[in-house]
């Protein structure tokens, strides 16, 4: 069984410690100043408190899931060996700059809310491959590997991206209350819509290209639809937002940089 403590449980770290209460591998801390956060974390852990030093002295796999300008002072707080492992989840928070303050091994992970559900996308960066990192993670969701220099790109894409995932979905819900169907509805249709688009993604070999003219069959209603977002400038604006997320990472990693 891997020993897991979570540093902040905030909405993050909250997914973490929820999204590893539903499998029986992990015995999981979760710690905060906050005791309502706390509070809310009981039901989903073996233990919760408020002494950072208490949660990690045994921990195999440590997450610091606070906010970037939290990281400093935390990594203050820990005393780490080189046996143990600290997962940073911090946007912009090199891991040299981590590494710099602690013996233990460092990985960088890019994750998201997706982790309480079991459906989590992640990037994670490592000098080697960590097996109770990878084994946490595997029962989160699913991750890629990537090199360090892409973590800005990844912030963007599967951190920040299901808000935007979200904001489509509520575009959908209102076109088609606006046609007439209930709001409920129309959420569950959209969202379920969504979800089973990105199943068949994941599953096969087809280009997104083949998959959107499987369903935009000529003369048919899809290819209408089509045409409108064709013709309109939706693809640059949701590359604006990635870029402008990744570019917001960047500018956090540079508040590190002489550190």
């Amino acid at each position: 069984m891997t020993t897991v403590s979570v540093i902040g449980c905030g909405h993050m770290g909250g997914a973490l410690v929820k999204g590893l209460s539903r499998v029986d591998t992990h015995r999981v801390t979760a710690c905060d100043l906050d005791t309502d956060a706390l509070e809310a974390m009981e039901p989903y852990c073996a233990e919760t408190t408020t002494d950072v030093a208490s949660a990690t002295a045994d921990a195999d796999v440590v997450f610091v899931a606070v906010k970037p300008e939290v990281v400093g002072p935390v990594l203050a707080d820990l005393d780490l060996s080189p046996d143990q492992t600290l997962v940073t989840i911090a946007a912009g928070v090199p891991r040299a700059f981590v590494a710099g303050h602690t013996d233990a091994t460092v990985v960088r992970l890019m994750p998201n809310l997706a982790a309480e559900t079991g459906t989590m996308a992640a990037a994670v960066s490592w000098d080697a491959p960590d097996a109770d990192v990878r084994a946490v993670l595997d029962d989160l969701g699913e991750f890629v590997v990537i090199d360090e220099d892409l973590m800005d790109v990844a912030t963007a894409l599967n951190g920040s991206g299901p808000a935007f995932v979200y904001y489509l979905i509520k575009s959908m819900q209102e076109g088609a209350v606006a046609g007439g169907m209930d709001a409920d509805d129309a959420r569950t249709l959209a969202a379920q819509t969504f979800k089973g688009a990105a199943e068949t993604v994941l599953r096969s070999e087809e280009s997104l290209d083949d998959l959107i003219d499987a369903v935009a069959t000529e003369g048919g209603t899809t290819i209408e639809g089509m045409e409108v977002l064709w013709d309109s400038d939706v693809d640059v604006a949701v590359g604006d937002a990635l870029h402008a997320a990744a570019d917001r990472s960047r500018e956090l990693s540079g508040g590190f940089d002489d550190e």
